[in-house]
């Protein structure tokens, strides 16, 4: 719809109204009626629901039609996160092409090409959708009417001389039909067409016609049209051809095949068959790792612009925190001045929402574009952050403020936010916090999450000399830490210090604290800096005391761990948990692929990965009372080393932060000594997994990996874009968490490694027609965790694949929706007090296997218009899958999971949720059987009781109303 919807902006009003008549009468179909075609490895999907519901609600506020087809013919892979998603679209059927050569030999000897997509959880079959997947290596003209693309290109009639496509190479080109040629000609495409339609079950055969780029003229599409119709008129006015052939949309297709299967039963013996349409079979799984021919495995692109794969989710993560705020501004202040806010801010909204939505094209967020247009995307992102960042300091300063208040809510200016990206290309930085004696500069969190946080905060200051006071003005516990830089200079310090504190935030809430100077309370205290270096002497930074490491390996530990390091490596060996004594090796290595024939798809490795790490480099270990860090600056062959990382671990109290290990890896990939090098990092742990490993698809089901000898290394790399895990048979669990998608892989027994960033001379041929050298310094950030099962592993229905832990879950959340942080733009008097210093929207945090994928008015500009009977709010809310065979709380204080229903009309503390009604993802079905839930869904207007299953995610449209203004 992105281009439709350039098209649209710039059509006459004669020519969209032919557009849409062509369009309501079926004779033009819009399939998928995304904003992009988007890709099913790297994409999240927070971000798949968002373009699908962007495309899906513009097309019908534009032209009143809901599409019911889904088209995906270029990504390379399949999720099955789309397969559910679109089910709860409400989309019945869904075709797909780019998939492993050999599991389209294999389906097609089964005739299983046709099938019923479910999910691996679903044992009440609801989530079934009908799937048809194109046999051929392709989806252009010589590759879909038929097996033999030399014959099947003679029928592509504009590469006939006279149009500027290339001739076909198999040196046979089309000729013009005329009687003379017709039978001959008609009998030999029938002929393909037959051939083709022995790999499907029924009598109903699709070919597409078409390709990228093309009926750009009239003429082009005329000499089609001409040279079929004839083609058509002769095969169906010959009776003893047995065959009708005529030109139909894919809804023709998909309805002419559900009639036939209706009536003729195609199962097989001994066949699991599905209730949404019987004939097929039923399969679950995902489609990846992709290969199109011989050794040609496309999971270079799992990593390719891993820069840009992490603005992608920085961009997600706050697009979502600002529908958030501004449905709070919204829902508060209804007809009071300060909706203003909101409503004037929607044009930059929606660009926000469109430039997330078109990240997630298959050659965007894939990595896989040329150069100017990963620019244009990269702007596109960054000026939207700003836009997004500018209207949160705003929304948060109305939340804290008087609703009442007449003045004009787009005027204000007293936040901004602590962190700022100069321009598209750099990493976000924290800005200085300067505090000026007997001032203050107040910070304010915004907890994205839907329970309570507790967590270490970080903001950096200039000086040393500071304190922090909560919101009541008492004094805190603080922790102040050198500024390391990422690169070896004369001084590895900034000069600048880290201020961390222990905050409290109220769910999808906001808390002030301050900073404060000179101040009779306790002041930070500086932690201890131990250094082990070979070059040059340390230099000290001030105030901290600086002692030197001798030891090989040294350690660190928090409350639940001890980290142990090699010391002249700076590498993290070993994990060791209190609670049980229970030691996991960690082996972390960082070593670099040599390739030859790797591109931004294909990753094609010469040999394993050599290990880069040298003994010698600095090793600085920082530890204070809320912190503890392991920075390291690694000696490599090369001058300038291609990475550097920190370890960090935190103490608060019995929080989820305790429980995980932090790795921040900064990484350098630029200059030509990295050419056609691709870098990891790999943990060789003593986990006994045997080469299996779980990863996840899209951030929301977990998919288990084996690797195999039989295929190359290339092709035992799956896509990661959250989450991946090794298991024992004992139930010893190693997690890695990540705040953006890449590649993982176990290739040998107790290992997992993961792609961190690769730079290609070569292109490899699919299409870019260039390398991948525009690497940009980035941070990549990584969540250990280490877990153990409480009870046995349960013998679960065999598709099962296992599932996160609960506190799994949560960590994963606290790293991809971190809090926002704001600061006033000028310190002020310690006696100066905003009219709420806290706000606190929730009545109590939700069950912890409960999450608010989004809260948001979809149409922002429509609010004011009270008339309209379409309630004005959205609300998405997922129950994650969880695996009980570890702690049930996660060792947390979580007082709830979704068992018990969650009710919306009492989920708000100060405003009640009314005209709910149940609805699909894409918020355009209001019947939820349509979309497959059971019933219970469509309850929730009369009690507001919402149960949701496991894995399930439910979208409900509301309206937020203050208690004052039911009175009106």
């Amino acid at each position: 719809m992105s281009y439709l919807e350039r098209w649209w902006r710039d059509a006459t009003p004669k020519m969209r109204e032919a557009f849409a008549k062509l369009v309501r009468d079926g004779q033009l179909e819009i399939v998928s009626g995304g904003w992009v075609m988007n890709d099913e490895a790297n994409s999240h999907y927070f971000a798949i629901i968002e373009q699908m519901m962007e495309g899906n609600m513009w097309l019908n506020d534009t032209i009143g039609v809901i599409p019911k087809n889904s088209w995906s013919i270029d990504p390379f892979g399949y999720s099955s996160t789309m397969a559910y998603l679109l089910r709860r679209m409400g989309f019945h059927n869904m075709l797909i092409q780019r998939t492993h050569y050999e599991v389209k030999k294999e389906l097609a000897m089964k005739k299983n090409l046709e099938y019923l997509w479910r999910q691996n959880w679903d044992i009440e079959e609801t989530t079934d959708i009908f799937v048809h997947m194109m046999p051929f290596y392709s989806y252009d003209i010589p590759h879909t009417c038929g097996p033999e693309p030399a014959i099947c290109c003679q029928f592509d009639f504009a590469r006939m001389r006279g149009f500027s496509y290339e001739s076909c190479p198999w040196r046979s080109d089309p000729v013009e039909i005329n009687p003379d040629n017709v039978e001959e000609r008609a009998t030999t495409l029938l002929d393909q067409y037959r051939k083709k339609s022995t790999l499907y079950r029924t009598n109903t055969l699709l070919i597409p016609l078409g390709d990228d780029f093309r009926y750009v003229s009239m003429e082009e599409a005329e000499v089609q049209f001409r040279n079929y119709e004839k083609l058509f008129d002769y095969i169906n006015s010959n009776p003893h051809l047995n065959a009708e052939v005529k030109f139909g949309t894919l809804e023709d297709y998909f309805s002419t095949l559900r009639d036939e299967a209706e009536k003729i039963n195609y199962s097989r013996p001994g066949e699991l068959g599905s209730a949404e349409l019987q004939g097929f079979p039923t399969l679950s799984g995902d489609f990846f790792t992709y290969a199109d021919r011989n050794q040609d495995y496309w999971s270079g692109y799992y990593v390719s612009r891993p820069f840009f794969k992490a603005v992608d989710r920085v961009l997600e993560q706050t697009l979502r925190a600002a529908e958030i705020l501004g449905s709070f501004v919204l829902g508060y202040c209804q007809k009071f001045q300060c909706a203003k806010l909101p409503i004037s801010f929607s044009h930059k909204l929606t660009a926000a929402r469109r430039n997330l939505a078109l990240f997630q094209h298959h050659d965007g967020v894939t990595g896989t574009a040329k150069d100017h247009v990963v620019v244009d995307y990269g702007t596109r992102m960054h000026t939207s952050l700003q836009d997004l960042q500018l209207f949160m300091s705003r929304a948060v300063e109305v939340l804290l403020g008087d609703f009442h208040d007449r003045s004009d809510p787009t005027l204000l200016s007293h936040f901004e936010s602590v962190q700022e990206r100069s321009k598209y290309d750099v990493q976000l930085v924290h800005k200085v916090l300067h505090p000026l004696e007997g001032k203050a500069q107040s910070v304010v969190f915004f907890n994205p999450l839907e329970q309570t946080r507790d967590e270490i905060v970080m903001v950096v200051v200039s000086s040393p000399d500071v304190s922090v006071l909560n919101s009541n003005g008492s004094c805190l516990p603080s922790q102040l830490s050198p500024e390391w830089q990422f690169v070896s200079d004369e001084n590895i310090s900034t000069g600048r210090h880290r201020l961390y504190w222990r905050a409290y935030v109220p769910p999808l809430g906001l808390e002030t604290y301050y900073v404060v100077t000179g101040q009779d309370c306790e002041k930070a205290i500086p932690a201890a800096v131990k250094t082990y270096t070979t070059e040059q002497e340390f230099s000290c930074p001030q105030p901290y005391d600086c002692s030197k490491l001798e030891a090989k390996t040294v350690e660190m530990k928090n409350s639940n761990y001890t980290l142990s390091f090699d010391t002249s490596r700076g590498l993290l060996q070993t994990v060791t948990r209190h609670k049980d004594g229970q030691q996991t090796v960690i082996g972390e290595e960082i070593g670099m692929y040599k390739s030859h024939g790797s591109g931004a798809y294909l990753f094609k490795p010469v040999g394993d990965a050599r290990s880069i790490v040298e003994e010698g480099g600095h090793f600085i270990l920082t530890e204070g009372p809320l912190v503890q860090e392991a920075h390291s600056l690694p000696k490599t062959e090369w001058r300038k080393s291609p990475l550097s990382h920190s370890t960090r671990i935190y103490n608060c109290g019995d929080a989820i932060q305790d429980m995980l290990i932090e790795k921040e890896y900064h990484v350098e990939l630029v200059g030509h000594a990295f050419n056609d090098r691709e870098l990891i990092v790999r943990y060789k742990t003593d986990i006994d997994n045997q080469r299996i490993f779980y990863s996840d698809l899209n951030g929301f089901q977990m998919s288990k990996r084996q690797t195999y000898d039989k295929i190359p290394l290339q092709g035992n790399y799956y896509p990661m874009p959250s989450l991946a895990f090794l298991q024992d048979s004992h139930g010893n669990r190693f997690s890695v968490h990540s705040k953006q998608s890449l590649g993982a892989a176990s290739l040998k027994n107790g290992w997992l490694e993961i792609m961190l960033d690769r730079r290609l001379v070569q292109d490899d041929g699919r299409g870019l027609g260039q390398g991948v050298m525009d690497n940009k310094p980035m941070n990549v950030i990584f969540h250990l965790l280490t877990e153990s099962n409480v009870s046995a592993l349960p013998k679960t229905h065999s598709l099962h694949t296992l599932q996160p832990s609960i506190l799994s879950h949560r960590v994963g959340a606290h790293l991809n929706y971190p809090m926002h942080a704001f600061m006033s733009k000028k310190p002020h008097e310690k006696s100066f007090k905003r009219a709420q210093q806290s706000f606190a929207p929730l009545t109590a945090s939700l069950p912890c296997d409960i999450h608010i994928v989004n809260l948001k008015v979809p149409r922002p500009l429509r609010f004011p218009h009270t008339e309209s009977a379409e309630p004005k709010f959205a609300v998405l809310l997922q129950r994650r899958g969880w695996d009980a065979s570890y702690c049930k709380r996660g060792g947390l204080q979580c007082t709830t999971v979704g068992e018990e229903p969650v009710n919306l009309f009492y989920m708000f503390k100060d405003l009640s949720a009314v005209n709910v009604k149940a609805t699909s993802l894409n918020l355009l079905h209001d019947d939820p059987e349509m979309l497959g839930y059971l019933e219970q869904t469509g309850d929730v207007a009369q009690e507001g009781d919402v149960l949701i299953s496991p894995m399930e995610i439910l979208a409900y449209k509301l309206d937020l109303q203050p208690p004052s203004s039911q009175e009106e």
